[in-house]
């Protein structure tokens, strides 16, 4: 078995490399950082003696996203695994369009022409399937982060209805906060948000591989 994974060199993303890596499954990480996802590779490598593909990309330029989609179509993944994203601190109007877009590509567009590519071969092998991390910020009116979450979570959920007879899984992932570099990045301001309300990278990814 072979898993890609999106977004895999930190996060929700280098929590699934890791714990698939336990399981013994082989995988394709796919980044934008080579370095990163050498040295996570390398460590999954020593430790599980398992094969690893380092697919260095960014999913915003259409030439390298197709590389990737080619790769997700290819007979020997059984689980894709969408998780590359980012936040945005800017507000619609007044804000830039180029930004706006990126956003689109990346958490929409990249998502979309990833599971396109995947899905047919997996039905052909009636197995596998697709994870897409979502986000509670789908059911929440903040901005086009938003709205990109909640276009993920229903599109997993159309294509889990259509395919619901066959072995081939579709599932959204959707997390509140979690702990991971996100919203540094992302430069929001989390000091307010009480720790009650923070999840546990590691045990998201736990309890959503246990549920798909």
């Amino acid at each position: 078995m072979v898993a890609l994974i999106t977004g895999a060199s930190a996060g929700i993303g280098a929590s699934y490399a890791r714990q698939l890596a336990i399981k013994g499954t082989d995988l394709v990480l796919v980044a934008r950082s080579e370095s990163r996802l050498n040295e996570l590779a390398q460590e999954l490598i020593t430790q599980h003696n398992i094969k690893i593909e380092v697919l260095t990309a960014d999913l915003s330029d259409r030439s390298q996203l197709d590389k990737v989609a080619a790769r997700a179509a290819m007979d020997d993944v059984d689980l894709v695994i969408n998780n590359a994203g980012f936040g945005i601190k800017q507000p619609f109007v007044g804000g830039t369009l180029a930004a706006e877009q990126n956003l689109l590509d990346v958490l929409v567009t990249a998502v979309m022409r990833i599971t396109h590519s995947a899905l047919p071969g997996m039905l052909a092998r009636n197995r596998g399937g697709v994870i897409n991390v979502s986000s509670i910020a789908g059911w929440m009116t903040s901005g086009t982060y938003s709205a990109t979450k909640s276009w993920a979570t229903t599109f997993s959920e159309s294509l889990a209805t259509l395919h619901k007879d066959s072995k081939v899984h579709v599932m959204a992932l959707c997390p509140g906060y979690t702990r991971t570099e996100f919203h540094t990045r992302a430069e929001m301001e989390i000091d307010t948000i009480p720790n009650w309300m923070w999840l546990d990278v590691d045990e998201v990814v736990r309890k959503s591989l246990s549920d798909f």
